[in-house]
């Protein structure tokens, strides 16, 4: 990151998209914030103001650029400890934790105190949790008038606003002008009848490599809840909000022209519309950074630059997804959740991607026997691996979202019996997308090195750190791409305890 105006304005200067999502700048010549990638003319230096955040610059006066439109930036995923309170709960405000809750309920989640919290989060973020969640939802109600042709009064309970009036005023506090005004403005088209009624945009960090991501997720695609279909992504989604289930479905394609995902939701899922982009955005690793993580990995990732780590859509579904996929090919392990899906996950309307179900809930699992679970063609034990995982998951005994402690958080999950080092380390990768995981047991890792002890191996990767996950994924992608059939490789060559 600069360390200084100069150095902030030589990367407005070259609109460079390593910064994108990373700082904004506020011009005080127009009252306008803009991403370091505005087309706009280049403002003078002494007119700029630079920030850590689109909320920071809003408390700062500033009213969003319609042509770069900041709410598109890519974020930024954490790597250091010292990061990953305030990044975990930015995480829940984006996806609603605010609308209902107080920031003190919101510290009190993550395990520390009210005060620590605010501190953490404004040298983070240059403002309060509650002036981020403010700009959070005026951002998403400007990206909903821009992109879908709901009504102002949909976009303003889609965006968190309990008030259509208050939604009115903030925005006209914040933007100097009204919703409509706002709508009328845009650059953007708003659909045309036949067209989808949502299809937001989620901006990342060139390059992305999408074909390779559609590969990974199209051959672990569980059966009936999810596909890949040409070169999208169908997906059945079903949440629980303030005790009422929301169910939809959501189709995700590559819109390269603009270094973009194109989402379509489904109308039902616009109650709990933050939570689905956040779960896209971890899904399809959006936050990263492929120009930090190539200079780090060096010749390892230079021929795929692109790679990213395919997440989780939650943190119980990336942690059953690893359970299954202990000591047996992708094709099995896809065979066995899709399996599971269909014994224990709730029914959806049948849809013309074929999609019929959602995923299992914990608390399905949870009310199974082990004999039911261990029914879809599973050891005893791993079938008591996903009983105990379910059980603890529903009492809310063991925490699989927003983990910020994922050293104790992998203690955890290995204190469960059938959960070793290599599941443990493969759910905190992908379940909560941590960057820098890795596998020394891995029956890949074990080729690549074969004169090497795991202890070896791992003292070996370090050089790797802090993205040592993916580092894992490049060895993965260069074994798949030497030998097609190792993609039905043995996830796990040792049995664990």
């Amino acid at each position: 990151m600069p360390v200084n105006a100069h150095d902030y304005y030589a990367a407005l200067c070259a609109r460079d998209r390593r910064f994108d999502g990373r700082f904004y700048v506020g011009v005080r010549s127009t009252g306008v914030y803009c991403r370091p990638i505005c087309a706009v003319r280049t403002p003078r230096q002494e007119n700029c103001s630079f920030f850590p955040s689109a909320a920071a610059a809003e408390d700062g006066g500033f009213r969003p650029c319609l042509r770069c439109r900041p709410e598109l930036a890519p974020g930024v995923a954490p790597i250091d400890a010292a990061d990953r309170y305030a990044t975990a709960a930015a995480q829940l405000i984006e996806q609603g934790f605010l609308v209902e809750g107080t920031c003190a309920s919101l510290a009190r989640h993550l395990g520390i105190t009210d005060r620590h919290l605010r501190r953490v989060f404004d040298r983070r973020y240059g403002t309060s949790p509650a002036g981020y969640a403010r700009s959070q939802r005026l951002l998403l109600a400007k990206r909903l008038l821009a992109e879908s042709n709901l009504t102002v009064t949909d976009v303003a309970m889609a965006a968190g606003f309990g008030s259509v009036r208050r939604f009115n005023d903030l925005v006209r506090e914040r933007y100097r002008m009204t919703p409509s005004e706002l709508r009328r403005d845009s650059r953007c088209r708003h659909g045309s009848p036949g067209e989808p009624l949502l299809r937001l945009r989620l901006g990342y960090r060139p390059p992305l490599d999408w074909e390779a991501l559609l590969a990974w997720l199209g051959c672990r695609a569980v059966g009936g809840v999810e596909a890949v279909i040409g070169n999208a992504y169908v997906r059945n989604l079903s949440f629980v909000q303030a005790a009422r289930r929301v169910e939809g479905q959501v189709c995700v394609r590559a819109d390269p022209a603009h270094h973009a995902l194109l989402v379509e939701p489904s109308v039902t899922l616009l109650p709990v519309l933050p939570l689905v982009l956040t779960r896209m955005r971890r899904l399809f690793d959006l936050d990263a950074s492929p120009t930090d993580v190539c200079a780090v990995l060096g010749e390892l990732a230079a021929s795929r630059p692109g790679l990213r780590l395919p997440g989780a859509l939650s943190g119980f579904e990336g942690a059953v997804r690893a359970v299954l996929e202990q000591q047996v090919s992708t094709a099995a392990a896809t065979c066995l959740l899709s399996r599971l899906a269909e014994r224990f996950g709730e029914p959806a309307p049948a849809s013309d991607a074929g999609l019929h179900r959602h995923f299992p809930a914990a608390e399905a699992l949870a009310r199974a026997s082990i004999d039911e679970i261990a029914a879809i063609g599973i050891p005893r034990q791993r079938g008591h691996a996903l009983r105990h995982l379910a059980l603890e998951s529903a009492t809310g005994a063991l925490e699989l979202e927003a983990v910020v402690d994922v050293e104790r958080g992998i203690a955890q999950l290995k204190r469960i019996p059938g959960i070793g080092p290599w599941t443990a380390g493969y759910i905190a990768m992908r379940a909560w997308s941590w960057p820098d995981v890795f596998l020394s047991t891995d029956y890949v890792v074990r080729q690549r090195f074969p004169d090497l002890s795991p202890g070896a191996i791992e003292a070996h990767a370090r050089r790797w750190s802090p993205w040592r996950s993916y580092a894992l994924f490049h060895l993965w992608a260069t074994s798949a791409a030497a030998a097609p059939e190792s993609s039905a490789r043995p996830a796990a060559p040792i049995k664990e305890p």
